[in-house]
């Protein structure tokens, strides 16, 4: 039989007594702000170079005799149309979702389109979905090629930095009644292609932007502050069902997934490690998004701090290069720069982040989900500038005036040619909001998008 016939994806269910270093991270558990419907006001800028330096980045590419080996030793290379062609796991429609899954999306303005997970992926604790892209990021059309895709990353939740393993779904999503996917597990090339390991990222970002992939790693994550990169047409096929990842005595094993993809590069700050806990200090990167508005297409990056908290978060850019396609741009001694303006908001827990301007190369506004940490508890999406006060939807009837958001949002992406703003619920996590195990478990996990006129025209 063909690998395609004999492989399924393997989804391990961990049971958990306290929340890993990962769930810390995404999921909160302080309280919020004394009062998180507090208006953050507008936002402000960083002008020092030290700022723009703390920024800086270094590309780091993988020789493209590694990668043409590793193809080799693997066989011919897939592309995006064969991984959905062999789509696995169904999508439930919003009909079709329970009540509790419902519960998490936003009160205020009301989701267009919301999907969950198929059996397994809703409540496995064992894995949290946190960012999205999809081919209305890659290609003007919305496109890639002919099909309509949707990227969810998903990290591990394990007890150490060992098991942060990363996901990508790959969402056939033409078909706005039957959603489909299939999971692919990014990889790290090793000794000149002739092996690989598992990215150890709970990528909470991800863009994807003409042929490239770019997802995010954080401070506790083994493979940290880094961004990687990704090509699209550099899809390998494993040949072995088995919990290895990489080259094993009979062929080539990805943890049980049918699909790897190799890193082609990573970028890291040049100035060393990042610090989650300062704000003064480098950076680490939470989520990331695509802005086309921009001129150049660029993009956008923000750091997280604990919806508990009340640091003001960064929020910066870098500019794609229009002649090196999918990479960032690199300035004259080889390095990427902040573009633009740094600036700082006063709106906590972010775990996404959107920049866009009503006119090609205009002022931009930018949203940001305060994703609040405690149960059944709504965020609030604020959308912030420097000239206005933020503005979020208001008397939604949640527990506080601007909590309308989805419950425990992460990343967000903006389908330019459709004007829809899609994202990810992340919890699965017990009444106590404990990762107790999948028998306790209060899925509220969805995709859904919602059209960003309507989140203009709920502002308040």
């Amino acid at each position: 039989m063909k690998t395609a016939e004999i492989f399924g994806d393997r989804l391990r269910l961990v049971v958990a007594a306290t929340f890993s270093a990962v769930a810390l991270v995404m999921v909160p558990a302080g309280p919020a702000q004394a009062d998180p419907g507090d208006n953050p006001g507008k936002l402000t800028t960083l002008t020092s170079s030290s700022e723009y330096a703390k920024l800086e980045l270094q590309e780091h590419r993988v020789p493209t005799s590694s990668l043409d080996n590793l193809a080799s030793e693997m066989g011919t290379a897939r592309g995006v149309d064969q991984v959905l062609a062999s789509a696995n796991h169904p999508m439930r429609n919003a009909a079709d979702c329970s009540s509790m899954e419902k519960s998490a999306l936003p009160l205020k303005p009301a989701a267009e389109s919301s999907y969950c997970w198929d059996s397994g992926d809703d409540k496995t604790q064992d894995w949290l979905p946190q960012s999205v892209t999809s081919s209305g990021d890659a290609d003007n059309d919305g496109k890639w090629g002919t099909n309509k895709v949707i990227l969810s990353g998903w990290g591990q939740n394990g007890s150490t930095t060992s098991d942060h393993m990363a996901r990508i779904a790959f969402i056939d999503a033409n078909d706005p009644s039957n959603f489909k996917y299939r999971w692919v597990l990014p990889v790290i090339p090793l000794n000149g292609g002739t092996d690989y390991r598992a990215l150890k990222s709970h990528i909470g970002g991800m863009v994807w932007y003409q042929d490239k992939l770019i997802v995010t790693s954080y401070e506790g994550d083994a493979d940290h502050n880094q961004l990687y990169i990704f090509d699209m047409s550099r899809i390998l096929q494993a040949t072995v069902n088995s919990s290895a990842v990489g080259k094993v005595s009979n062929g080539w094993s990805a943890d049980g997934y049918q699909y790897v993809m190799p890193a082609i590069g990573s970028y890291s700050l040049t100035g060393g490690g990042c610090v989650s806990s300062s704000d003064n200090s480098f950076p680490c990167f939470a989520s990331i998004s695509l802005d086309r508005s921009s001129v150049p297409d660029s993009l956008v990056a923000t750091e997280w701090f604990s919806s508990g908290g009340s640091q003001p978060a960064r929020i910066w850019r870098y500019n794609f290069d229009g002649d090196d396609p999918g990479y960032l741009a690199k300035d004259s001694n080889g390095y990427v720069e902040a573009d633009g303006k740094i600036y700082e908001t006063k709106a906590v827990g972010l775990q996404g982040v959107l920049s866009h301007s009503k006119t090609q190369g205009g002022t931009p506004d930018f949203y940001v989900d305060d994703a609040r940490g405690g149960v059944d508890q709504h965020g609030i999406l604020w959308r912030q500038n420097l000239t206005d006060t933020a503005g979020a939807a208001a008397n939604c009837g949640g527990d506080i005036t601007y909590a309308c958001w989805g419950m425990h949002t992460e990343g967000m992406s903006y389908w330019w040619n459709t004007g829809r703003l899609w994202t990810v619920t992340e919890w699965a996590a017990d009444i106590n909001a404990k990762w107790s195990g999948t028998d306790n478990a209060r899925p509220q996990r969805l995709l859904y998008s919602v059209p960003l006129s309507s989140v203009d025209s709920t502002l308040s």
